[in-house]
């Protein structure tokens, strides 16, 4: 582990190995392969998270995977104290890291990280590119009420454009039921895939026999994607949950790809399920744009005008 974080020290490291050969750019009506990365996080350790997602990333790749999709919050875990006092800033050495192994693997990265920017701590999830370039940068919109007091609520919202297609980014919750307006305001911003690191977390006696995720997960997931011909991905941590006010809960992997056509893949539900699953998912195509997918909606039987009974 000593090697792997020796360059966090530096701002750019003095040399890196030659990429991974190139991958051909993907284009409209090819498919992505998608690897969803679950990783084992433990509470207040982010030098070895970081290392175990150095290596995820590099699995990714050896598999051929265009983008690789990792946890929420995979340097200090999910609401643990000690990231109040050592959250880091974006750009700043834990997301450098990740940058420099998207550059080395020449692979796309999304994941989770804990961002400390004017004197707050924000839930914030990266889009890197291959490059290793920040593309685009989120904070949490739809915070549980238990995660509050550990980071602040986030404003903005944004789909960019990549050689892959037009990507959006949210985190965990912002795909409840609840907050599926968030990725309804995505997918109208021209997203074709919706990518969210999570930490989907449960008690300690719940097992894959009594999976609660179908109506958690996959329903919220199939409405936008149906609606809006979409792909909405998600990868979450595993382990048990050490410090703060889930201690004693457990993330159970189970992370998921569904598009128009059902799931296309799905992790292993087990909180000792560290591994990659990897998704092939044909580009969605979405003429529509503006008013148009309202028009596209009205089609489908979606419902504006109708108030709360």
């Amino acid at each position: 582990m000593a090697t792997l974080f020796s360059f966090l020290k530096k701002t750019k490291p003095e040399h890196l190995p030659a990429p991974s050969p190139s991958r051909p750019t993907s284009t409209e009506n090819s498919t992505i392969r998608f690897g969803l990365g679950q990783l084992l996080v433990e509470g207040g350790e982010p030098h070895r998270n970081l290392e175990r997602a150095a290596q995820m990333i590099a699995e990714a790749a050896r598999q051929g995977c265009d983008l690789v999709l990792l946890p929420e919050t995979l340097d200090f875990a999910w609401t643990h104290p000690s990231a109040l006092e050592e959250a880091q800033p974006i750009p700043g050495a834990f997301s450098e890291l990740l940058c420099q192994e998207a550059l080395r693997h020449n692979i796309m990265v999304c994941a989770g990280l804990t961002e400390r920017l004017n004197g707050r701590n924000y839930n914030a999830a990266l889009l890197i590119s291959a490059q290793g370039e920040i593309l685009t940068k989120y904070h949490k919109i739809n915070l549980l009420a238990v995660e509050q007091p550990f980071y602040a609520v986030g404003q903005t919202l944004n789909v960019v454009d990549t050689p892959l297609g037009k990507i959006g980014v949210n985190v965990c919750a912002d795909n409840y039921l609840d907050g599926l307006a968030i990725g309804h305001t995505l997918a109208r911003m021209g997203a074709e895939f919706i990518l969210a690191p999570a930490s989907w977390t449960v008690d300690f006696s719940i097992t894959e026999e009594n999976d609660p995720y179908q109506e958690k997960w996959v329903r919220p997931f199939s409405i936008l994607a149906r609606l809006y011909n979409v792909a909405v991905l998600s990868t979450t941590s595993v382990g048990y949950i050490v410090g703060g006010p889930y201690e004693g809960k457990k993330s159970i992997g189970c992370s998921l790809a569904v598009d128009a056509s059902g799931i296309r893949a799905q992790g292993a539900f087990n909180e000792f399920a560290g591994q990659l699953t990897v998704a092939d998912i044909p580009r969605p195509v979405r003429p529509e744009q503006g008013t148009a997918i309202g028009e596209m909606l009205r089609r489908k039987g979606y419902r504006f005008d109708e108030l709360p009974v």
